[in-house]
């Protein structure tokens, strides 16, 4: 194994994870970190940087664009007809502060397994959570776990869901949305239970050491306009008073119906074709629904598009930066060292096909980055030993939301510092166990008993 360019492997990580962390713009600590990468594999860096990494970049970016942004304008939609913060709301209602860290959970699971946008969940969810959390008097640096664990555990990898982390294994093994069965569904549910249980568990026992609930400091130097709204003051009465300020909002049931036809239409039409195109078709049906039963509530049609366009392009640039890294880190020696050694590893073939997915997830700090650049490679390897597609399918499905939720990876960074204010250094030790302890434990489960059913 060439050592120099493994060591270069890991160093090249650690500087993306590093550079991330002290805020440094993903693209940018893509970029410098390929640079690396390419030197230290022995690479010609004109090639690496023009030709492997903007393929990479590019490829995901054909590949992928209308997903993105037809979940991006759902999502601003939702927002904008005030439709996210109605199900928010009644959620918060319906279970008070007594139960704030499952109702925060809750909401953003409902809204993500719905197809709204990663981004547009945390930011309506965040206010509702700050609510409860102060009524309860619960430590604040949760709550980017509790937003985290809800909007990209069970909710991505579950059997049906519309997020484009299940949507991806179909294209390599000829599956559907609701592949994998019944070990697919318990395995969704363990996260959900197992996961809820102990970030449950994590904030008792904060409050018991004698944490409270208290706004960060980040909040008050406008990292995030609700944030510092909230901690002003200016949101104060609204999410005291829960009769006003259910006022105005969409019915629960209205709200809530676009969410519920994107994931029936993504599970019927799935079964009869392509189910990206699906996927396509079922975000597009959802948009038109939420805008013909939401109007009233819609006062910038156009506008609404234009933002949400603007976000596909952010949120989809974000991801294509890391997937061009990861397309670099492809081309080294030590890399296909590391593909062969999981591909041979002792114990089922799964294991491999598992561990693999989720080491370039983590490399790549993306879900479906990683995704993008494993299984071009891996899936025709496995494929070709006559696996079961719906196993592989879930099971890769699962891995993808392993490691690729350490402290660089994207959705993390916005939630933990953007969205609430926090530093790694106080939010991430939970989001660590819920978004990648608990998610590692029930995959080596799934792969378990795939292997022996």
């Amino acid at each position: 194994m060439d050592v120099i360019g493994l060591l270069g492997l890991i160093a090249s990580l650690a500087l993306l994870i590093y550079l991330t962390m002290k805020g440094v713009n993903i693209i940018i600590a893509a970029l410098i970190s390929s640079v690396l990468i390419a030197v230290t594999g022995g690479l010609d860096l004109e090639t690496a940087l023009k030709e492997d990494y903007m393929n990479g970049f590019t490829g995901y970016f054909a590949a992928w664009f209308l997903v993105f942004l037809l979940g991006a304008i759902f999502g601003k939609i939702m927002q904008e007809t005030k439709s996210a913060e109605s199900i928010a709301q009644w959620i918060k209602n319906t279970f008070g502060a007594k139960r704030a860290v499952f109702a925060v959970v809750a909401a953003a699971a409902i809204m993500t397994y719905g197809g709204v946008s990663l981004f547009v969940v945390g930011f309506a969810v965040y206010p509702i959570a700050v609510s409860l959390f102060r009524a309860a008097n619960l430590p604040h640096r949760f709550i980017p776990a509790a937003l985290v664990f809800g909007s990209i555990s069970f909710t991505m990898t579950a059997p049906g869901s519309p997020e484009i982390q299940n949507i991806i294994p179909t294209e390599f093994f000829e599956t559907t949305p609701t592949a994998g069965g019944f070990i697919g569904v318990l395995s969704a549910l363990l996260v959900m239970v197992s996961g809820g249980l102990w970030l449950g568990r994590m904030v008792r026992k904060a409050s018991a050491n004698g944490e409270s609930f208290m706004l960060p400091s980040a909040s008050a130097a406008a990292i995030n306009e609700t944030a510092s709204a909230v901690e002003a003051g200016e949101l104060e009465s609204d999410y005291q008073s829960e009769p006003e300020k259910t006022n105005g909002l969409p019915n629960v049931i209205v709200a809530v119906l676009p969410l519920v036809l994107v994931i029936v239409l993504l599970n019927v039409l799935g079964q009869f074709m392509n189910p990206t195109t699906a996927l396509l078709i079922a975000l597009t049906t959802g948009i038109a629904l939420a805008c013909v039963s939401m109007y009233r509530f819609l006062t910038e049609f156009w506008g609404s598009l234009a933002i949400g366009t603007q976000n596909a392009l952010v949120a989809l640039a974000n991801t294509c930066a890391v997937v061009g890294f990861g397309s670099v880190a492809a081309q080294v020696s030590a890399f296909d060292s590391v593909v062969d050694g999981l591909v041979n590893m002792p114990g089922p073939p799964l294991l491999g096909l598992a561990v693999g997915v989720t080491v370039v997830c983590g490399i790549t700090g993306s879900a479906s980055g990683g995704l993008g650049i494993a299984l071009p490679i891996l899936a025709p390897i496995y494929m070709s030993q006559g696996l079961d597609p719906g196993a592989m399918h879930r099971v890769s499905a699962l891995a993808s939301g392993g490691i690729d939720s350490l402290p660089h990876n994207g959705y993390v960074v916005t939630t933990v510092r953007a969205i609430c204010g926090e530093t790694h250094k106080r939010a991430y030790k939970p989001i660590f166990m819920l978004s990648v302890v608990v998610p590692l434990i029930v995959m080596f489960f799934a792969v378990f008993l795939y292997s022996i059913f």
